[in-house]
């Protein structure tokens, strides 16, 4: 089974930046394939493929982790495309303030899953929640420009309350996610 661990956000929020990607789709004919409600969340770590073995110890990471973290406040704010400087950008995304609880929380989860034989991710840990994924650059000026133009916009605020180990299901019509566990927060 294809899975991550990722915080999810609150709907408040998920409905703020689905009326943001609804201006960015209004914006010419970009070929972006646009996130949806569901896939709304922070990624912490890609797992990838794993067994079922994998996935009671995963769970159990995700429970032990949660549990040494209080709760903790995030801002969700900024937008940009990766890569940075880039012509032609393949994804584009709303950030995070940087909360020291966050990045201490993804550093221990990648310690933990590390030990567990999951390879660590060689790329700094950049917050952020994926708006879209670029198919094709041609007619991207606009979203880019207004990308540019919200790069310190606030989309609201939540409590970070749980981490989730999600499942995720690749069908045509996109991924569908389902929750295998939940670690909440102390």
């Amino acid at each position: 089974m294809r899975t991550f661990i990722a915080v999810d956000l609150d709907p408040a929020i998920k409905s703020v930046l689905l009326d943001f990607i609804q201006r960015l789709k209004k914006m010419g004919e970009p070929k972006v394939g646009w996130a949806k409600e569901s896939g709304m969340h922070l990624t912490l770590k890609f797992l990838g493929e794993i067994d079922e073995d994998q996935a009671v110890r995963v769970k159990e990471c995700v429970a032990s982790v949660a549990g040494m973290v209080a709760a903790f406040p995030l801002k969700i704010r900024g937008t940009g495309f990766f890569p940075q400087n880039a012509r032609h950008p393949r994804v584009l995304w709303v950030g995070t303030s940087v909360e020291p609880v966050l990045q201490e929380l993804q550093r221990e989860l990648e310690s933990r899953l590390a030990a567990l034989g999951f390879p660590r991710e060689e790329r700094a840990f950049h917050p952020h929640l994926t708006l879209g994924r670029v198919k094709s650059p041609g007619g991207l000026q606009d979203v880019i420009s207004e990308l540019e133009r919200n790069a310190s916009t606030e989309f609201g605020e939540m409590t970070v309350r749980k981490i989730t180990l999600f499942r995720s299901t690749l069908k045509p019509t996109g991924a569908e996610y389902s929750i295998l566990e939940e670690g909440r927060l102390k």
